[in-house]
């Protein structure tokens, strides 16, 4: 298959589903270009600030993107491209973008708030409190996660007697140097935008202009040799600060900009396979069982269900769900802007997954054997190598490489800052009863909803994780994130029948999801019967064991909440 005509057709398909399927969406639901948004009738000058559409699709898609379409579709490839080129369009089309579009819909139809209160709208406050406990909780691996990404991508290395080795770590301080730049140039950015009223294009030339020149200056100066602890202290404190600081300050400037190193980086993966245009070595089909042919020797196991949890992002992810009812809702200045922000902001990962794949068809025959195996390396790898067969971009392989990694580390600590944000949001609103805000809250959980407090309580927990052994139980969060999106289709279903909208769309991916979900658990319980005891193993079998069954039985009472109120509300109609 040509890699080029994969991606030319995948991209119009996509983009004849949003002009069509979208805006049926669209049609359904009453999206109203004349009403309020919360961004205005709540606006608070922290969280709910109005943003320009475009500089808000830079934070949704910034924070919703990260490596996870990239990561992805490069480890399904094991099952072919056709498998992963169905899920991607497929996936993308009928079920992400719904979800995304539904999550951000149904959020600024309840004043910005999360999925989780629309959930005690139509199936009560007991649902609702295990929703967010259960999203609290996966919010926090992700900040274990993430937070521990980053510091690895920034720390230094040292040789076996503890001695700095700036060779081998002057990539990494790099990185960090060029990080911490761009931060202050957001910081700029937002106070010229938002306190000076500068114009959002000459603005944006301009910060443009100064990414060039941090990664210029990182690249030639990075004194910043710190090991993988500090960097994760440093990154506990910087997420602290940017949870609760005001979004016009950090979030929104530095999401906005950071989005068109992600652009750069599509136009210039979009330029190497069209200009190589070569042909993917992947074979169409390899089986319904990946016999480990990734070169890690670690097996996805059967088609069904990995193929549906291993592309997540890209297809559906359940974060995007808690983004888009998290932050996004909060700042959306006109309900018109929603289905390009969520239903466009999913598609356009979508053509990021296909841009991955066609990455790790042209390099299969070393990926295979295990000569490149990590998903950003691989990724990195391709577009680079089929940039450098273009005359103009010979002998720019190195260069191109190094900012393709430089761009999916700043979408690592982009997410990075919104799932802490969002954490906090998460345990504010598990303290209010129905009709409370944070600002009439007393007694004791008065203390807990302080912004500050929350969000210690958050980054701690994390941080603590990250250090501590979080990759244990990371294995756990492919069938978490997909369970979010069937309990994020879920929610949006139930409301959608309460006010008397369309919901029909919503029935198929819920239950597939549900399906995947559940079948996932399932040989996570299998694999890990069998592990209780074996030598090493230590207790995190157990441990594991003892999440998927809660999670099981999690996703079993919210579906038949949801089932029943589906039901009563089909016989009041």
């Amino acid at each position: 298959m040509n890699a080029a005509l994969l991606l030319v057709v995948g991209c119009v398909i996509l983009i004849v589903g949003y002009v069509t399927y979208g805006k049926w969406l669209a049609q359904q639901w009453g999206i109203d270009e004349n009403r309020v948004t919360p961004a205005h009738e709540l606006e608070d000058g922290n969280d709910y600030v109005p943003a320009k559409a475009p500089v808000l699709m830079g934070h949704h898609f910034s924070s919703i993107a990260g490596a996870g379409p990239i990561n992805g579709p490069i480890q399904a490839a094991v099952f072919g491209w056709v498998p992963v080129l169905l899920w991607v369009l497929i996936g993308g089309i009928f079920f992400g973008a719904v979800h995304d579009f539904g999550a951000l819909f149904a959020s600024i139809r309840h004043k910005g708030q999360s999925i989780g209160e629309v959930i005690e709208d139509s199936m009560g406050t007991s649902a609702k409190r295990l929703f967010i406990i259960f999203s609290y909780l996966t919010l926090i691996l992700v900040v274990a996660a993430f937070a521990s990404i980053v510091a690895n991508t920034f720390k230094a290395t040292y040789d076996e007697s503890g001695v700095l080795d700036k060779v081998a770590s002057s990539a990494n301080a790099s990185t960090a140097m060029i990080s911490i730049l761009f931060i202050l140039v957001a910081i700029v950015f937002g106070f010229l935008v938002y306190r000076r009223n500068a114009g959002l294009g000459i603005s944006t030339v301009i910060g443009v202009a100064a990414i060039v020149l941090c990664m210029a200056i990182g690249l030639n100066f990075h004194p910043l040799y710190l090991n993988g602890t500090t960097w994760m202290i440093i990154v506990g404190i910087y997420i602290t600060i940017a949870s609760v600081t005001p979004v016009w300050i950090l979030l929104q400037p530095r999401d906005y900009l950071s989005s068109f190193l992600l652009y750069g980086m599509m136009i210039v993966a979009v330029v190497g396979i069209v200009g190589a245009h070569p042909t993917i070595d992947i074979p169409a089909f390899t089986g319904f069982v990946d016999q480990a042919t990734n070169g890690s020797g670690v097996s996805l196991g059967t088609l069904f269900p990995a193929l549906f949890i291993t592309i997540a992002c890209g297809a559906i992810s359940g974060f995007h769900s808690l983004v888009g009812s998290g932050t996004t809702a909060k700042q959306l200045d006109n309900e018109r802007d929603a289905r390009p922000i969520a239903y466009g902001g999913m598609l356009i990962e979508c053509a990021l997954a296909l841009i991955s794949l066609c990455a790790v068809g042209y390099i299969w025959k070393e990926y295979v054997p295990g000569g490149v195996t990590t998903p950003t390396a691989v990724f990195a790898t391709g577009i680079s190598r089929m940039c450098a067969t273009i005359p103009f971009l010979a002998g720019a392989e190195h260069v191109i490489y190094s900012l393709l990694i430089l761009a999916v580390s700043a979408f690592c600590l982009t997410s990075l800052d919104t799932a802490t944000r969002l954490a906090r949001y998460m345990f504010q609103e598990f303290w209010l009863n129905p009709g409370e805000d944070v600002s009439s809250v007393t007694g004791f959980r008065a203390i807990l909803v302080k912004p500050i407090v929350a969000t210690l309580i958050t980054v701690v927990l994390g941080i603590f994780l990250g250090l501590n052994g979080y990759a244990n139980i990371w294995a756990l969060f492919g069938a978490a994130n997909q369970l979010l999106a069937a309990l994020g289709l879920m929610a949006v279903a139930t409301w959608l029948g309460q006010i008397g909208k369309n919901n029909k769309m919503f029935f198929i991916p819920m239950f597939f999801m549900l399906i995947v979900t559940i079948c996932s658990l399932l040989l996570t319980i299998k694999t890990n019967l069998g592990a209780i005891g074996a030598e090493g193993a230590g207790s995190w079998p157990i441990v594991r064991l003892v999440l998927a069954v809660l999670l099981i039985v999690l996703s079993l009472i919210l579906a038949v909440k949801a089932v029943k109120t589906i039901s009563g509300q089909k016989k009041n109609a």
